[in-house]
Order: structure tokens, then sequence, then C-alpha cells
């Protein structure tokens, strides 16, 4: 009895460690992409990106009405590239990860400064996914306020 206890133990403990290994893989493209943000280190970015990724923000109107704006990943690409490195600081303040297979999902809270001074806050939501060369992100769509920030 007590070896089938202490061997349902190790298989707990190990099913932990590989879900903890998993998450940790998980956060390394996102916060490549933030450490290239700092650094204005495009082809750092790059790396992170599955071909066709999405990148969009949720938009509130003066009027109140909400509308869902996408940019060009290339067009981000160029604007890092062009800033002076520690001009992009985006901070999280937190990230919560949720995985099935090959597919991740990544709650980011943040803080963004541009060259020192504060902009905006809100999250980013990415959608990421398992490829042979490590988890790569397919989407991040974030909401952007200058209010009511934690």
């Amino acid at each position: 009895m007590k070896s089938l206890l202490l061997l349902c133990l190790l298989l707990l403990l190990s099913f932990v460690g590989l879900s903890q290994t998993e998450e940790a893989a998980v956060k390394i493209p996102i916060q490549q992409l933030f450490e290239g943000m700092k650094k204005s280190d495009s082809a750092m970015v790059h790396q992170t990106l599955l071909v066709n990724a999405r990148l969009e923000s949720i938009v509130k109107a003066k009027s109140g009405d909400i509308s869902v704006r996408s940019d060009s990943f290339d067009g981000f690409l160029k604007s890092i590239g062009k800033a002076t490195p520690g001009d992009l600081d985006e901070r999280l303040s937190g990230m919560q990860i949720r995985i099935d297979g090959d597919l991740a999902t990544a709650w980011t809270p943040y803080k963004f400064y541009y060259k020192g001074n504060f902009s905006h806050c809100g999250v980013n939501a990415f959608q990421l996914i398992k490829t042979a060369s490590g988890w790569k992100i397919l989407s991040i769509i974030d909401t952007r306020r200058k209010e009511t920030c934690e």
C-alpha cells in the first residue's frame, strides 16, 4: 500500500513539474518580445512570432463605441527598429498562463512607458502555438487606458 501511495505521489509531482516547465517555456517568447522592444531590436521580436501573427487593440471612441483595431506586425517591427533603446518600456505586473496541448493563452496586465514617461496601461491577451522550434506568438490583443491603472 505504501508503495502504491509513493508511486501516485511521484506521478503527481512529475505532472506538476512538467506543467511548470511548460509554463516557463511559454513565457520565453513573451519575455523576449518585451526585451526586444526595450532594446529596439526588431529582429529579436520577429523571432517570437508565427508567420501571419496578428496584433489587435480594443479601442474605445469618445462616443463610447468599442471597436477592434488590427495593426500590421510589419509596421510594429519597423517602429521598434526606429526607436532608441530604452524608449519602449512595457512593464508586466503579472502573467497567468493556461495550456492545452500545443495551445497556450497568457494574460499579462501592463503599464507602458515611452521615453521614461507613463503612456498607458491595460492587459495583453496572447495566443501561442507550440512549434518544432518552441512556443511562438500567434496573436496579441490588448486594452489601453490612462486611468484606473493599478
